[in-house]
């Protein structure tokens, strides 16, 4: 990253939702990178990028079909690598000139011209990076935005180098590590997809059974089936879904429905109000084993104390496993990774003595492989190893306003509290630092509804209100107000809406339709 020359920050604010990677960015800004931000809110970053594009939530896929249209128009794209390395390109070519300046500028709120001196910052660069985060995931359309992302990318040739590429912030450490083994309802671990017969049979002569070939459910469906009396039993480990999870009274009913909940967690938390048997968890101080981190870098971890409760969560399950008539031993994590690399090519070189020092990136195949830093330097994932284009169309958020519900309300983190906030707000210095929610409101419609800093309003949307107090800011830009969910005595996602992502299932937290009231 120290000789990066242009970073384009998109639907994410990493000084406070990912901090330790903010200093890396703010180490290449020093050093003289250039700065796009895309975001609705004007954050640390948005204040000192040298475009904001402070685009409307939603219109995500809009706002880069006009950057890659305005690129092509002007014949900045990277005409070597379209044609060495992708595919589909005429395809997409076709859709972005669908996308004019003036229909961009309409849809997404942001100036021609900042739409253009963006464009031309990031296909001139030599070495440019866009950082993304969950303010592209959680949409109805996060999958689709993340497609927009990487035809931008691809149309300037900004993957396969150093310091170049597309970097997705994961909402929390070890979100890696956890995607890459196995809890995606339709692969196996390192993302092997369970409709492949040879690898099923692969893992069935390793674990002694029958695999179904037909994709499980994703967390929300799970919920759904819950509801609809489908589901008899649940187990939630380190989940706060009564909480975190959108539409916060359908997750309710569908805990309550349930005819058994196991809950392990280190604290209690709003799941844990509607848990028949409760587990105790591991914090990271008791764990062994390892994270993986956003950059694919598989790290050991290492116990400072025994687990409190006795057992760490592994034996837990393990002891679980076995009393139900599924034998499970191991004597140490280790040999949890050893039968990992044994059945995971991504992590076939992996073993502990080999991470004991210092961390390995995957893919990593075999014992005298160093680990891959840079991926598709040659080849992409894709079957003949070409980048597919994809040509997307603007569809816009799920829950648009209206004059009952007249204001767009975003979610997202402050750096002082970690996600339910079951952790941080039991911190003394942090909860006086900042103790309660606070709804974030532009001057111009606080002065509309004759609301003052500090005053306390009501948030109602189509599924719930909630009472906080107001903080008149202009980190907002007017029609929209922002709101987190670390605080048990505001819960904002009595607000959020059913809309979720049809490919992934992830709920749509950053955009739904809200009125305030004095």
């Amino acid at each position: 990253m120290p000789d990066i020359d242009t970073l384009f920050l998109f639907g994410s604010n990493p000084t406070e939702a990912h901090p330790i990677v903010s200093f890396w960015l703010k180490k290449a800004l020093r050093n003289g990178a250039k700065l796009i931000v895309g975001d609705p809110r004007k954050t640390w970053m948005a204040r000192r990028a040298d475009i904001w594009l402070n685009l409307k939530p939603g219109s995500n896929i809009a706002m880069m079909n006009g950057l890659v249209n305005v690129i092509l128009q002007n014949g900045w794209e990277n005409k070597e690598f379209i044609a060495k390395r992708t595919e589909g390109f005429e395809e997409l070519k076709a859709k972005v000139k669908e996308y004019d300046l003036e229909r961009v500028e309409r849809l997404t709120g942001v100036s021609k011209e900042d739409i253009i001196e963006a464009a031309r910052l990031y296909s001139h660069a030599s070495k440019a990076m866009i950082v993304y985060g969950l303010g592209v995931t959680e949409h109805q359309t996060g999958t689709e935005n993340a497609m927009a992302i990487a035809n931008l990318a691809l149309v300037c040739g900004h993957l396969g180098r150093p310091s170049t590429g597309i970097m997705a912030l994961r909402g929390q450490n070890n979100v890696q590590g956890a995607s890459d083994l196995g809890p995606l309802p339709a692969t196996l671990p390192g993302y092997q997809p369970v409709s492949d017969a040879k690898l099923r049979e692969k893992f069935e002569k390793a674990w002694g059974i029958k695999i179904s070939p037909k994709p499980g459910l994703k967390s929300v469906e799970m919920l759904d089936e819950c509801r609809r009396g489908n589901f008899k039993g649940l187990f939630i480990l380190g989940e706060d879904p009564a909480q975190t999870d959108p539409d916060l009274h359908h997750v309710w009913k569908a805990l309550e429905s349930v005819e058994f909940l196991v809950v392990q967690d280190i604290f209690h938390t709003e799941t844990t109000r509607f848990a028949h048997v409760i587990l105790p968890g591991a914090s990271f101080a008791e764990k062994d084993g390892t994270f993986t981190n956003g950059e694919r870098r598989v790290q050991r971890v290492r116990k400072a104390i025994e687990p409190l409760s006795g057992m760490a969560e592994w034996e837990v399950i393990c002891k679980i496993s076995t009393l139900m008539g599924y034998p499970m031993h191991y004597n140490h994590p280790s040999e949890i990774m050893d039968e990992i690399a044994s059945l995971v090519p991504i992590y076939g070189g992996i073993s502990y003595d080999r991470i004991e020092e210092k961390g390995i990136q995957w893919p990593c195949p075999t014992k005298d492989h160093p680990g891959t830093t840079t991926l598709y330097t040659d080849l992409f994932s894709r079957p003949g190893g070409l980048a597919k284009f994809m040509a997307l169309d603007h569809k816009g958020p799920g829950e648009v306003t209206d004059k009952q519900y007249p204001f767009v309300l975003v979610t997202g983190r402050i750096r002082e509290h970690y996600n339910n906030g079951s952790m941080s707000r039991r911190v003394s210095g942090i909860m006086e630092l900042i103790g309660e929610e606070l709804l974030e409101i532009s001057s111009e419609d606080a002065k509309k509804l004759k609301i003052n800093n500090g005053d306390m309003v009501k948030v109602s949307s189509r599924r719930g209100e909630i009472k906080v107090k107001a903080k008149v800011t202009d980190r907002s830009q007017p029609g929209n107000v922002f709101l987190t969910f670390h605080y048990q005595d505001a819960l904002t996602n009595l607000l959020t809406s059913e809309h979720r992502d049809p490919i992934t299932g992830t709920p749509e937290y950053k955009s739904c339709a809200v009125k305030i009231e004095k």
